[in-house]
């Protein structure tokens, strides 16, 4: 009997994403959002979805699987088996138990005992605008375990709250949220969405030097009159993308991710209202296919003001 053929896997010159996430049968959330835009960017990406369901949950009804940590650490001992654990990034999006949480922070110790250099990029997906997805024990979980070995964190303000235990209510608070982000661990974060008297911001901070001040940023970012669902999602992973091409430039990250999302979100509105749909009336899917080149060559329309 012939021996069985090994086969070595060799990560892109970009680089090779392990992005643990959820998933939706039908539209664009989670892995659904994250894994098409950074294959566009040029990297090979492994998907594991920690939820399989067959939409996202904004719809009146939804089925599906959920995957327990047990599930998890069975997949991760099966790459491990066939030496298949080297990876460059990390994405965790959507986790909905403290178990599996659990086993994301063993899959982040096991990842980097094959690459110390692993770049763990953490969405800490809790909540928005004053609402909680995710059960309460989620919160100290992040807040004392995950922030401190996550290397880039990319909460929207809701979240940036519940991580810093603190009130966001003005650039100074956000500033000072990333700081206090930055000393549990993080070397860069990003603010997603602070509504700051109307204005929408993105706060960027990145700490190239523990004894220096971080660089810190901001963009001022147009409201779209509707509601979208996988933004988040898709944000996180465009910024995984662009940092990677611009590791010393997290501002430029931010300003080629704010441009690319806003453009998706224009075509997709667009989309919806050439269609005789009243774009206020229900949550719209993003029309991620048919902006590629919007996530693969973004034309720079927002440009970010650095914090003196």
């Amino acid at each position: 009997m012939a021996p069985p053929i090994l086969s070595l896997v060799l990560p892109s010159e970009t680089g090779r994403v392990l992005s643990i996430q959820s998933h939706t049968v039908q539209g664009y959330v989670g892995n659904k959002s994250a894994v098409f835009p950074l294959q566009l960017l040029g990297y090979d990406v492994d998907p594991i979805n920690s939820v399989q369901f067959s939409n996202h949950t904004g719809y009146p009804t939804f089925k599906g699987q959920v995957l327990n940590g047990q599930q998890l650490w069975e997949l991760i001992e099966g790459l491990e088996g066939n030496d298949l654990l080297y990876y460059t990034h990390l994405l965790t999006g959507y986790i909905g138990s403290v178990s599996f949480l659990d086993t994301v922070l063993e899959v982040v110790s096991k990842l980097r005992s094959v690459n110390p250099k692993l770049i763990y990029v953490c969405d800490p997906v809790m909540g928005d605008e004053g609402k909680l997805y995710v059960p309460q024990e989620l919160i100290s979980v992040y807040r004392e375990r995950v922030v401190p070995v996550a290397s880039m964190l990319t909460p929207n303000q809701f979240e940036a709250e519940l991580l810093t235990g603190f009130r966001i209510q003005s650039e100074d608070d956000g500033r000072k949220a990333c700081n206090f982000l930055h000393e549990a661990g993080p070397s860069k974060v990003v603010i997603t969405s602070i509504n700051i008297d109307g204005n929408l911001l993105l706060i960027g901070s990145h700490e190239k030097e523990k004894e220096k001040p971080p660089k810190q940023f901001k963009i001022v970012i147009p409201k779209i009159p509707a509601y979208f669902t996988g933004t988040g999602d898709l944000m996180t992973a465009l910024l995984l993308g662009w940092s990677n091409k611009y590791p010393d430039n997290l501002e430029i990250t931010a300003e080629l991710a704010v441009s690319s999302l806003q453009a998706v979100l224009q075509r997709t509105l667009d989309d919806y209202k050439s269609a005789g749909h009243d774009p206020q009336s229900t949550s719209l899917e993003i029309r991620l296919i048919q902006s590629q080149d919007d996530i693969r060559s973004p034309e720079i329309k927002f440009k970010a003001e650095i914090y003196s």
